[in-house]
């Protein structure tokens, strides 16, 4: 089989914080801008730079330069200070940890994220539910890398690559991820796309954004795991 990355999106596709992840926005968000806020922009499938501005729109705020970075920050530590309370209210979503033990046996395989997440963050929420040992992290894209999601394909292909001593392209590339966003991102990004319907999005709504292929859940693994081995 050809050398093959595949890109996990991380929230509503691996897994679910339980609302923790809201929490923890809100406070940092409040933290560095002393506005406690009771709604914030929609996070499907957005990057964290987006989200952020986006919010502070809503409440006509501005960003003197240094606003992000300390959200960033503040971000992480709140995941870092909720970890328990995210295992306790939050889960692994149905076939998660066995899809990536399965693509983890197959040759040729790169497993990594493709998240809107900061790096951080993104890493506190995979060891809280234990699923970052299949993940080559170092190859992945985050929400900080670039705001643009799309734009986080090519960032994960040439970190891979320069890991793996490969070139990864659009026919060796697959985003896995929930939501129309993560269908756009890959398809315009260069790769192809294999969609969970685990969050908001409808089976229907994935394909009508142009998935060939759409799980209902990660448990269909063989169906999955034939969408890897036909790259």
């Amino acid at each position: 089989m050809t050398s093959t990355l595949v890109l996990w999106d991380i929230d509503r596709t691996l897994l679910d914080s339980g609302g923790v992840g809201g929490e923890v926005f809100r406070d940092a968000f409040a933290k560095v801008t002393g506005r406690t806020i009771d709604r914030m922009a929609d996070a499907a499938g957005r990057t964290e730079p987006v989200i952020f501005r986006e919010t502070l729109a809503l409440y006509d705020l501005d960003d003197p330069g240094d606003l992000f970075p300390r959200f960033v920050q503040a971000q992480a530590e709140g995941y870092r200070d909720r970890v328990q309370e995210m295992r306790r209210r939050g889960r692994t979503l149905p076939g998660a940890r066995e899809a990536l033990e399965s693509l983890a046996g197959l040759d040729g395989v790169v497993q990594t994220v493709l998240t809107g997440n900061p790096r951080s963050s993104a890493e506190t929420k995979l060891e809280a539910f234990q699923l970052a040992g299949r993940l080559d992290l170092e190859s992945g894209a985050y929400g900080t890398d670039d705001p643009v999601r799309s734009n986080l394909v090519a960032i994960a292909q040439r970190r891979a690559g320069r890991r793996h001593g490969r070139r990864f392209g659009r026919a060796t590339t697959i985003v896995i991820g929930d939501t129309t966003r993560d269908v756009e991102a890959a398809l315009t990004g260069g790769a192809r796309i294999i969609a969970v319907a685990s969050g908001r999005a409808t089976a229907q709504e994935l394909r009508d954004a142009g998935a060939p292929i759409v799980l209902t859940s990660l448990e269909d693994t063989a169906t999955l795991t034939r969408g890897i081995i036909a790259s």
